[in-house]
Order: C-alpha cells, then structure tokens, then sequence
C-alpha cells in the first residue's frame, strides 16, 4: 500500500520537531523618545511622556504623523522586535539650592574653622556681639574672624593703644547711636586722628541700643517706641512691651527672648546689617591676614 505522506488529517498541523520557548519580556525604561510597539494594536511610536491619570501611569506614543495614544505602562510592547515591559523612567533630583548662613552667605560644608587672624571686630557690649554671633557667626568661625567686646565706645582709645593695629593688624569697631554731633561721634572722630590710616574702621547705626536693631516686628511692634529722657531706655522699652523690667535679670531675659526671634539676616534693620558687612569685609581684605 501506498504510504500516506500526510496522514489521515490533511489539514493537521505536522507533528512539532522541537519545543520554542515563550520570549520573556525584560524591563524597560520608558525614556523619551524610545520608539516602541504597543502589541494589542500594532500602534507603533516614540514615547513622549509618563503621566498619572485616573490612579494609573500611562505611557504617551507619538507616531511618525505626529499622533498620539496612550496605553497602560508595563507589559504588551515589544523594542527592537523583542517584548519589554515598560517602567517609569527614573530621573535624577534636581540639585538641591546651595545652603546658606543666617547672613545669606553660602555655607562651607565640611570646612574647619580657620585660625584667627590678627584682625578683630570689636562690638560695644555683650547684647551686640550676641547679635553678631547669630547671624554672622558661620561666616567669622570660615573667615578667622573674632569679636572682642569693647565694653562702651569710652574705651575706645585705651584699646586701641594696647592693641596697636597696624595694616595687617586691622580693627573694625561697631558703635551704638554713632550719628552726627553725638557722643559717640565725637570719641570716635578724636581717636581715629591718633592711629595709622588704613588700620581701624570705626562704623555705627542710628539706634540707641543695637535691640533696635532688630526688626520691631519681631516682637509685636509697628516700631520701637521713643523713651522718654532720664528712663533707663531698655527698661522703659520693656514697660512698653508689657514685659517685666524690675531687675537685670527682666533685662537679660527680654534680650534672649528678642534674640530667639531673629532667625536670619531678614530679621534686622538694614542699616545695622550694611554695617557689620562692611566690618568683615575691611578685617577680610587681601593685605589683612
């Protein structure tokens, strides 16, 4: 008998010779512009985006004529004829803003304070330097900067005196209600013709105490009231506030209770933060080490 090349099923499917393994699909980002299949439809583009919609991630498809579609992200499209399972692509954060000081300076991460220079800043009482150390702080420890206390602007020529500055020996001094035909001024004016020119830099703000110095809103004022003459000017600003004022310790606690609220340079009044700037950066030049 004849042998049947085909069987009794001419229609059946010859039986298989070997066994073809399913193609595993492999992860893969959805980066823009990565042209991929959408197997279902046959829709084939390049990605555009991922967006959320209705709680689901969606992947957008542009075709070569400029439409779009969009389709579930992960399994059923196929890249460079092998199937993938799409992700959203991974981006990189964006680069955190430099950080800054309380007097808006950049910071200096990881840097050790520098040794002191021979230069100082000296400020007019322990109120002050408090001031100076909160916001200028990081700044002067990078710089090698120390503030000394002057203990009153009557001082001023024995200090200078024993320090002996010289150019590369320099002193900024900070003075309270330095304003014109003061006091203040006219200590200040008969000191500096008795130094080498170049080596101290006497500067000031208009305020009575460097309190004022801090923004009134800070405390809950429009502005620092005006004491009247012969009240002890802190005491009488601390009737004003309603805070108590009987003894020294009301005072120091209503200091620590004003410095607490500056957080930042924005907290002070311009006039004082142009000054000190100034200070640091005479102490600071090049030829003063």
């Amino acid at each position: 008998m004849p042998i049947d090349r085909y069987g009794s099923d001419v229609l059946g499917s010859p039986p298989p010779t070997h066994h073809r393994s399913r193609p595993v699909s492999r992860p893969q980002q959805a980066d823009r512009g990565l042209v991929v299949e959408e197997v279902q439809t046959g829709w084939v583009g390049a990605v555009v985006r991922v967006e959320k919609s209705g709680g689901m991630r969606l992947v957008v498809l542009e075709d070569r004529r400029g439409r779009t579609r969009s389709f579930p992200l992960g399994p059923g499209f196929w890249v460079d004829g092998a199937p993938v399972e799409l992700t959203a692509p991974v981006t990189s954060p964006a680069p955190a803003a430099p950080a800054r000081t309380a007097s808006g300076s950049r910071a200096v991460v990881g840097q050790r304070a520098r040794v002191a220079r021979g230069s100082r800043i000296w400020v007019e009482g322990k109120h002050d330097a408090e001031l100076v150390e909160k916001v200028w702080g990081d700044d002067l420890r990078v710089e090698g900067v120390v503030v000394e206390l002057l203990d009153g602007v009557d001082n001023l020529a024995d200090a200078l005196a024993d320090f002996a500055p010289t150019p590369d020996r320099r002193v900024g001094v900070l003075v309270d209600h330095l304003v014109a035909g003061s006091k203040e001024q006219r200590i200040t004016d008969d000191v500096l013709r008795g130094v080498p020119r170049g080596t101290v830099l006497v500067l000031g703000h208009p305020y009575v105490d460097v309190w004022q110095g801090v923004r009134p809103e800070r405390v809950g004022l429009g502005r620092w009231p005006t004491i009247e003459r012969g009240t002890e000017w802190k005491r009488g600003i601390l009737r004003e506030l309603g805070w108590p004022a009987a003894t020294q310790a009301d005072v120091a606690r209503a200091w620590q209770r004003i410095l607490g609220t500056v957080r930042s340079y924005a907290d002070l009044e311009p006039s004082l933060l142009g000054r000190v700037e100034e200070l640091i950066d005479f102490v600071t030049a090049p030829d003063a080490p």
